[in-house]
């Protein structure tokens, strides 16, 4: 097992038994969320350098990660996290080093591909002086 999501407001906890992991409301999902306002493919867990990350999958009714909405950017799931699949939550649960082998600082979050791409190479690198 690779940790764990626990439901707020009680239930069972759910195992997160594969590095890679398809939650929705299909039952051909890895996690499958029985709830008329989850999406039939509505997000995806990853493992990185030992540490989980969540990307949403279009769905209708958002994915955030502590209130915030992740879009289709890679966010980043630290330990004691709050991941919100529609209105469900779940409690993030894991240990990067003993369930997942990190080693040294954890991976950075993905910007927006489009907003990376409308950027230039100095704006990114935060080079770029503004005249006033």
């Amino acid at each position: 097992m690779y940790g764990e999501l626990v439901p707020l407001g009680g239930g069972d906890p759910i195992p997160l038994l594969k590095k890679s992991l398809l939650i929705g409301r299909r039952e051909a999902c890895d996690i499958v969320l029985r709830f008329a306002n989850v999406s039939g493919e509505h997000c995806e867990l990853s493992v990185d350098e030992g540490y989980w990350f969540v990307v949403d999958r279009g769905s209708r009714n958002g994915t955030k990660v502590d209130g915030v909405r992740v879009g289709s950017t890679r966010k980043r799931l630290d330990p004691g996290n709050i991941l919100s699949v529609a209105k469900h939550k779940y409690e993030v649960r894991y240990s990067p080093v003993d369930d997942l082998g990190a080693m040294g600082p954890p991976p950075p979050d993905q910007e927006p591909m489009r907003e990376m791409l409308g950027k230039s190479l100095l704006d990114r690198a935060g080079l770029n002086r503004r005249r006033s």
